[in-house]
């Protein structure tokens, strides 16, 4: 018989769920299974509401495209990619997630 090994993807982790007050700040953040998030993952958020599609917030760590307001930023805090809000509005409320390059191209 042969035994093959395994490759198990790396997983990313968010809080499941966040309350922030109008005006206020909030930080999501985002860990990695298999260890620190770093800019070489060029992690991103994204945003998504009911029925729409989602948003792209932040892309290669900290960029944000065109027309994204200024109060949404990227960054990396300790081991983990984060998303900060500030000035938080009621048409914040959605769902955020974050996405991590963890591959590399051939």
């Amino acid at each position: 018989s042969q035994t093959k090994g395994v490759s198990s993807q790396p997983v990313v982790t968010q809080e499941p769920s966040m309350s922030v007050t109008p005006g206020g700040a909030v930080t999501l953040s985002c860990s990695l299974s298999s260890g620190a998030i770093t800019t070489s993952n060029a992690p991103g958020w994204f945003q998504q509401k009911p029925g729409s599609a989602p948003r792209t917030l932040i892309y290669s760590t900290n960029s944000r495209p065109s027309g994204i307001p200024a109060r949404f930023s990227g960054s990396i805090s300790g081991n983990n990619a984060a998303l900060t809000i500030t000035g938080v509005q009621a048409v914040d409320e959605a769902d955020y997630y974050c996405i991590v390059w963890t591959g590399s191209v051939n």
